[in-house]
């Protein structure tokens, strides 16, 4: 398994990939409606996976409709995530594997992810990952999130490399969709979320686990560190 051409930098999503935090996101968040009276099917959950604040409440509100006040539900659900991660966010396998096998093939790699970035600080520092990152994409921090590519454009622009010469690593659909509208080589790393025929159609490749992907790069002769191309940026307009 081969990507289609030379990658000069890594972008991440960071829930569902980096941690292993939608699971206890999703448990907060139905025991929380259950607290206040509802449920939260499955279904609606995994359709805000991946979505920016605006558009996971548009879901909510559009299930919920009148029977759960939305910001008294999600005041409910930060404070149960809060006690579920009071001893820190769990790491995915392989993280670290994979950032110290970029470490020696010089590339440099950011973060693209719809949290807020008190929460990508929060969750990252005690780990040790967060300085291991050369710029962060944090929700609201543009004009259009995910499924929008602009989270991913921002962070190649960030990383002064070409969206082409990226490649993206991501757990959700929508998160897929945003990396592939930019225009990045993009790997799926199934979290919740299933591998589907669209998945496929996007992806360059499907993997396990980010074991998987650090095999992906060691197979590859097709990495370089971050030189050649003058900066990439990203014109907003």
């Amino acid at each position: 398994m081969t990507l289609p051409r030379p990658a000069r930098a890594v972008v991440f999503d960071m829930d569902g990939l980096i941690l292993d935090t939608e699971a206890i996101y999703r448990d907060a968040m139905g025991e929380a409606a259950e607290a206040l009276g509802a449920d939260l099917p499955l279904a609606v959950f995994l359709r805000m996976v991946g979505l920016p604040n605006d558009a996971s409440r548009a879901v909510a509100e559009a299930y919920f409709g009148e029977r759960l006040g939305y910001d008294a539900w999600m005041h409910e659900v930060r404070a149960r995530a809060a006690a579920k991660l009071a001893s820190g966010a769990p790491i995915k396998a392989g993280v670290t594997e994979l950032l110290d096998r970029l470490d020696r093939l010089g590339l440099p790699r950011a973060i693209a992810t719809s949290s807020r970035r008190e929460t990508v600080e929060e969750h990252l520092r005690p780990t040790g990952l967060l300085d291991r990152f050369d710029a962060i994409v944090a929700g609201g921090e543009c004009a259009r999130g995910k499924p929008h590519p602009e989270p991913f454009l921002t962070a190649a622009a960030r990383l002064s490399v070409a969206p082409l010469d990226c490649l993206a690593l991501e757990d959700s659909h929508n998160g897929v969709r945003a990396a592939v509208a930019a225009g990045m080589m993009t790997v799926m790393v199934p979290d919740l979320l299933p591998v589907t025929e669209e998945m496929r159609s996007l992806t360059a490749a499907i993997c396990a686990d980010l074991h998987e992907v650090v095999g992906l790069l060691a197979d590859s002769d097709q990495f370089f560190g971050n030189t050649g191309p003058e900066p990439f940026v990203f014109d907003r307009a």
